[in-house]
């Protein structure tokens, strides 16, 4: 169980000054916070640290000298500090926004709960916060438009789109290449490592389709059943997909632990309050919150049967997938065309290419059900 979160910042002459904490009882001795800032000082450079001070266990994140702001974890003895670092780095980023903005201590609750249950999270909620991330996205951006960056040049592009934060461009390229979306490697005749796109992301509402082929085996009476149905169908009808909205849903959704909850019960059937009100034992407890998230999102909505009872009904659900880009064969062939790009970058691009799609078809066959004669 995560215990805590402590956000610091260090003064040259007034030593450390705490910016923020969550609960509001937590607290770390002086000798502490120093071991702290003296294993940051060591490398001098932004990333995270982890330390078993006495009892305690802490994940550490520092921003680096521009910044000069640790956000502290406090861990129970059993939990692995490693398996919140990229957690900690995208939670980093955020309350160093806020803190510029004077809202640290309304959203710190948020982000500790958030950061709390980070490495039990499914697959889509991990490339929710993966695409929930301004920088990664911009850097993904690039890639769709150029298929390879050269490192340096990334570094320096974002120093400049990032004038005001911090950018720690390796624990933010490590956790995409982790993400397999990207491929880092070398390149001959070129001075610095090379950013290749491996994989894309694919993000979208989609039907529920379960739940719309058949809501009455689903829990939906049957008198609803029409109703439904054509409520499903008038939502895609007029869908259009959009970064602002996949973003809200990521917000609001994926990435609340309570309203993700809630969301993986109403995939699963359309349900009544009381069915909803079950999962306080799953340690939901805020319901109304969650409830409100998901109609904001346009997710739900709520149909009454003759008897009067509610029944909350997913309308549309939400799709995050990675997919091999296939489009980039085009970019790399225009690119070669007017000689913009290094010829052995992009004949390390196509062999990169080469190697993945053959990767993902072996799994494909492995996957598929043997037929027996």
């Amino acid at each position: 169980m995560t215990l805590g979160i402590l956000v610091m910042h260090w003064d040259d002459r007034k030593g450390v000054e705490l910016l923020g904490q969550f609960p509001q009882n937590t607290v770390l001795p002086e000798k502490t916070l120093m071991q702290i800032y003296s294993q940051h000082e060591f490398t001098s450079e932004a990333g995270m640290v982890s330390i078993m001070a006495g009892s305690q266990n802490l994940a550490s994140y520092y921003t680096g000298v521009d910044k000069a702001i640790y956000v502290v974890l406090l861990l129970d003895l059993e939990e692995d500090a490693d398996s919140f670092e990229e957690g900690l780095l995208e939670t980093s980023r955020e309350i160093v926004a806020n803190i510029a903005t004077n809202t640290l201590k309304e959203v710190l609750p948020l982000l500790f709960q958030r950061l709390s249950v980070f490495p039990g999270m499914s697959e889509e909620q991990r490339l929710s916060v993966l695409f929930g991330s301004e920088m990664k996205r911009i850097i993904i951006k690039r890639l769709q438009n150029e298929s390879m960056i050269i490192k340096s040049e990334l570094r320096i592009w974002l120093k400049e789109e990032y004038k005001d934060s911090f950018v720690d461009l390796d624990s933010v390229l490590e956790s995409l290449v982790k993400a397999q979306i990207v491929k880092l490697s070398s390149v001959k005749g070129l001075s610095s490592d090379v950013l290749f796109l491996n994989q894309d992301l694919m993000v979208l509402r989609r039907p529920p389709v379960k739940l719309y082929k058949d809501p009455v085996d689903h829990h939906l009476p049957e008198s609803l059943k029409d109703i439904y149905t054509t409520e499903v169908r008038n939502f895609f009808l007029s869908y259009k997909p959009s970064e602002e909205d996949n973003l809200e849903i990521v917000e609001k959704v994926m990435l609340d632990p309570q309203t993700y909850e809630v969301l993986k019960l109403l995939r699963e059937a359309l349900v009544t309050k009381n069915d909803i009100e079950k999962l306080r034992k799953k340690g939901v407890s805020d319901i109304e919150q969650a409830l409100k998230a998901l109609w904001a999102t346009k997710m739900i909505q709520v149909f009454r049967d003759n008897a009067g009872t509610e029944y909350y009904c997913l309308v549309s659900d939400f799709f995050i997938h990675q997919f091999f880009p296939k489009y980039n064969l085009d970019s790399i062939r225009k690119q070669s065309i007017y000689k913009v790009q290094s010829p052995n970058a992009l004949t390390k691009a196509l062999d990169l290419m080469r190697r993945e799609y053959m990767m993902l078809e072996k799994a494909k066959k492995k996957k598929k059900p043997k037929v027996s004669a």
